[in-house]
Protein backbone atom coordinates (compact mmCIF):
# COMPACT_ATOMS: atom_id res chain seq x y z
CA UNK A 1 0.00 0.00 0.00
CA UNK A 2 3.08 2.61 0.53
CA UNK A 3 3.77 2.02 -3.06
CA UNK A 4 0.23 3.19 -3.92
CA UNK A 5 -0.01 5.94 -2.18
CA UNK A 6 3.79 7.53 -3.78
CA UNK A 7 2.98 7.15 -7.51
CA UNK A 8 1.37 10.00 -8.22
CA UNK A 9 -1.30 10.57 -11.69
CA UNK A 10 1.60 11.06 -14.13
CA UNK A 11 3.58 8.08 -12.96
CA UNK A 12 2.91 5.26 -15.33
CA UNK A 13 2.83 2.03 -14.10
CA UNK A 14 4.69 -0.69 -15.42
CA UNK A 15 2.26 -2.58 -17.34
CA UNK A 16 1.02 0.42 -18.92
CA UNK A 17 1.98 1.36 -22.24
CA UNK A 18 3.40 4.60 -23.89
CA UNK A 19 1.55 6.77 -25.99
CA UNK A 20 2.16 5.72 -29.80
CA UNK A 21 3.95 9.18 -31.63
CA UNK A 22 5.86 8.90 -27.93
CA UNK A 23 7.95 5.73 -29.13
CA UNK A 24 8.28 6.55 -32.05
CA UNK A 25 10.34 9.60 -31.37
CA UNK A 26 12.25 8.18 -28.93
CA UNK A 27 14.00 5.42 -30.79
CA UNK A 28 15.06 7.57 -33.82
CA UNK A 29 16.44 9.83 -30.93
CA UNK A 30 18.37 6.99 -29.48
CA UNK A 31 19.12 5.98 -33.51
CA UNK A 32 21.15 9.02 -34.16
CA UNK A 33 22.71 9.35 -31.05
CA UNK A 34 24.55 5.80 -31.51
CA UNK A 35 28.06 5.84 -33.63
CA UNK A 36 26.68 2.64 -35.23
CA UNK A 37 23.91 5.00 -36.86
CA UNK A 38 26.20 7.58 -37.39
CA UNK A 39 28.80 5.40 -38.90
CA UNK A 40 25.61 4.08 -41.55
CA UNK A 41 24.53 7.46 -42.62
CA UNK A 42 26.99 9.07 -45.28
CA UNK A 43 27.88 12.33 -45.20
CA UNK A 44 26.09 15.00 -46.99
CA UNK A 45 29.06 16.48 -49.27
CA UNK A 46 28.31 19.92 -50.86
CA UNK A 47 28.49 20.39 -54.68
CA UNK A 48 31.90 22.45 -54.00
CA UNK A 49 33.24 19.11 -52.12
CA UNK A 50 32.21 17.09 -54.95
CA UNK A 51 33.65 18.68 -57.73
CA UNK A 52 36.97 19.46 -55.74
CA UNK A 53 37.66 15.99 -54.88
CA UNK A 54 41.00 15.11 -57.03
CA UNK A 55 41.52 11.40 -58.02
CA UNK A 56 44.26 9.48 -55.87
CA UNK A 57 47.64 10.25 -57.69
CA UNK A 58 49.28 6.99 -58.91
CA UNK A 59 51.53 5.21 -57.19
CA UNK A 60 55.47 5.47 -57.63
CA UNK A 61 56.90 1.73 -58.78
CA UNK A 62 59.54 0.45 -56.77
CA UNK A 63 62.60 -0.13 -59.17
CA UNK A 64 63.54 -3.70 -59.19
CA UNK A 65 65.77 -5.47 -56.36
CA UNK A 66 69.11 -5.86 -56.94
CA UNK A 67 68.59 -9.37 -56.61
CA UNK A 68 65.91 -9.60 -59.27
CA UNK A 69 68.26 -8.29 -62.14
CA UNK A 70 69.59 -10.92 -64.89
CA UNK A 71 72.04 -13.38 -63.14
CA UNK A 72 75.51 -12.07 -65.31
CA UNK A 73 74.47 -8.37 -64.59
CA UNK A 74 73.81 -9.13 -60.78
CA UNK A 75 77.02 -10.77 -60.66
CA UNK A 76 79.13 -8.29 -62.26
CA UNK A 77 77.79 -5.27 -61.61
CA UNK A 78 76.61 -5.89 -57.80
CA UNK A 79 78.36 -8.91 -55.68
CA UNK A 80 81.93 -8.59 -57.59
CA UNK A 81 82.04 -4.94 -56.83
CA UNK A 82 80.79 -5.25 -53.42
CA UNK A 83 82.95 -8.06 -52.60
CA UNK A 84 85.74 -6.63 -53.85
CA UNK A 85 85.39 -4.03 -51.54
CA UNK A 86 85.09 -5.78 -48.79
CA UNK A 87 88.43 -7.90 -48.99
CA UNK A 88 90.63 -4.97 -49.83
CA UNK A 89 89.29 -3.63 -46.54
CA UNK A 90 90.29 -6.53 -45.00
CA UNK A 91 93.45 -6.04 -46.02
CA UNK A 92 93.96 -8.27 -49.86
CA UNK A 93 95.10 -5.49 -52.09
CA UNK A 94 95.76 -8.13 -55.21
CA UNK A 95 92.90 -9.70 -55.12
CA UNK A 96 91.34 -10.76 -58.48
CA UNK A 97 87.67 -11.53 -59.08
CA UNK A 98 85.84 -13.07 -62.11
CA UNK A 99 82.85 -14.76 -63.59
CA UNK A 100 83.28 -17.39 -65.93
CA UNK A 101 81.33 -20.54 -66.61
CA UNK A 102 83.55 -23.58 -66.28
CA UNK A 103 83.53 -27.60 -65.41
CA UNK A 104 84.02 -27.92 -61.32
CA UNK A 105 87.67 -27.84 -60.81
CA UNK A 106 87.53 -30.12 -58.11
CA UNK A 107 90.27 -33.35 -57.90
CA UNK A 108 87.96 -36.20 -58.88
CA UNK A 109 84.57 -34.43 -59.78
CA UNK A 110 83.99 -34.37 -63.57
CA UNK A 111 80.17 -34.96 -64.21
CA UNK A 112 81.14 -32.60 -67.59
CA UNK A 113 78.76 -29.51 -66.80
CA UNK A 114 79.33 -26.22 -66.78
CA UNK A 115 78.92 -23.54 -63.99
CA UNK A 116 78.49 -20.16 -63.01
CA UNK A 117 81.72 -19.65 -61.33
CA UNK A 118 83.12 -16.39 -59.09
CA UNK A 119 86.21 -17.09 -58.72
CA UNK A 120 89.10 -15.39 -56.81
CA UNK A 121 93.13 -15.41 -56.28
CA UNK A 122 95.05 -13.12 -54.51
CA UNK A 123 98.70 -13.89 -53.16
CA UNK A 124 99.75 -14.10 -56.87
CA UNK A 125 97.26 -16.94 -57.62
CA UNK A 126 98.66 -19.05 -54.50
CA UNK A 127 94.84 -18.67 -53.02
CA UNK A 128 92.04 -19.23 -54.47
CA UNK A 129 88.73 -19.53 -53.91
CA UNK A 130 85.54 -20.35 -56.14
CA UNK A 131 81.64 -20.27 -55.75
CA UNK A 132 79.98 -21.85 -58.21
CA UNK A 133 76.33 -21.57 -58.78
CA UNK A 134 74.19 -24.75 -59.97
CA UNK A 135 72.06 -22.57 -62.42
CA UNK A 136 72.25 -19.46 -63.39
CA UNK A 137 70.23 -17.82 -60.82
CA UNK A 138 71.48 -16.35 -57.30
CA UNK A 139 68.88 -18.49 -55.46
CA UNK A 140 69.97 -21.77 -57.12
CA UNK A 141 72.49 -24.07 -54.99
CA UNK A 142 76.08 -22.76 -54.26
CA UNK A 143 78.72 -24.98 -53.95
CA UNK A 144 81.99 -23.72 -52.25
CA UNK A 145 86.01 -24.33 -53.18
CA UNK A 146 89.42 -23.27 -52.49
CA UNK A 147 92.61 -23.80 -52.97
CA UNK A 148 96.18 -22.60 -51.40
CA UNK A 149 99.86 -22.86 -52.33
CA UNK A 150 98.53 -23.39 -56.08
CA UNK A 151 97.41 -26.60 -55.35
CA UNK A 152 94.26 -28.32 -56.79
CA UNK A 153 91.10 -28.48 -55.16
CA UNK A 154 90.18 -31.43 -53.72
CA UNK A 155 86.80 -30.63 -51.52
CA UNK A 156 83.45 -29.18 -51.70
CA UNK A 157 81.38 -27.37 -50.01
CA UNK A 158 77.69 -26.36 -49.53
CA UNK A 159 77.47 -22.68 -49.71
CA UNK A 160 74.67 -20.72 -47.73
CA UNK A 161 72.43 -23.86 -48.26
CA UNK A 162 70.54 -22.82 -45.48
CA UNK A 163 69.44 -19.30 -46.50
CA UNK A 164 66.02 -18.76 -47.94
CA UNK A 165 66.52 -15.60 -49.46
CA UNK A 166 69.38 -14.35 -51.08
CA UNK A 167 70.94 -10.80 -50.78
CA UNK A 168 73.62 -8.73 -51.99
CA UNK A 169 74.50 -8.20 -48.22
CA UNK A 170 74.27 -11.81 -47.58
CA UNK A 171 76.24 -13.12 -50.41
CA UNK A 172 79.24 -11.04 -49.26
CA UNK A 173 78.73 -11.52 -45.76
CA UNK A 174 79.02 -15.55 -46.16
CA UNK A 175 81.84 -15.62 -48.57
CA UNK A 176 84.12 -13.48 -45.97
CA UNK A 177 82.60 -15.78 -43.26
CA UNK A 178 83.88 -18.34 -45.15
CA UNK A 179 87.33 -17.29 -46.16
CA UNK A 180 87.90 -15.96 -42.70
CA UNK A 181 86.94 -19.63 -41.58
CA UNK A 182 90.05 -20.98 -43.63
CA UNK A 183 91.92 -18.25 -41.45
CA UNK A 184 92.80 -16.17 -45.17
CA UNK A 185 91.43 -12.53 -43.89
CA UNK A 186 92.36 -12.44 -40.33
CA UNK A 187 94.59 -14.42 -37.74
CA UNK A 188 92.27 -15.98 -34.66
Amino acid sequence: MADEKMADETTPTADAKPPEGAAAAETSEAAESTPKAAAKAPPKASKTEAGAAAPKAAKKEKPPALEDKPFTEFIEQHFIPSLETALKEKGLEDIQLTLDQQPLGVFGVSDGENYWHVKGKWQRGDRQFNIAFTKDDISSPKLFYFADKGSQPSTIEQFMGDERKITLDLLVLFTLRRLNGQKWLARN
